[in-house]
């Protein structure tokens, strides 16, 4: 199984608009994808351990290590696309 890890914040226009569609994602793909929400100010530490630097980044992560990611706001489509590659 994978894990896709969102960076977001709060305050974040982009990632307000996200939280949704991650959301949806969550009950399309549960038992095949782990989805986790970072919030960057209350996991800083988390945040400085995968280098995120902008947000929203989006991180899946492979037998404990990044396998990919994904910077800014898209379209679901987009998104699970990316998702569905990395699930091969």
């Amino acid at each position: 199984m994978i894990t896709l890890m969102d960076f977001y914040a709060d305050w974040c226009g982009p990632c307000k608009l996200m939280a949704p569609i991650f959301a949806e994602l969550e009950k399309e793909y549960e038992g095949k994808v782990e989805f986790k929400k970072v919030d960057v100010e209350a996991n800083g530490d988390v945040a400085v351990e995968y280098g995120i630097q902008s947000i929203p980044t989006f991180v899946i992560v492979k037998d404990k290590k990044e396998a990919s990611r994904k910077i800014g706001g898209m379209p679901k489509e987009v998104l699970k696309d990316w998702i569905d590659s990395n699930l091969k």
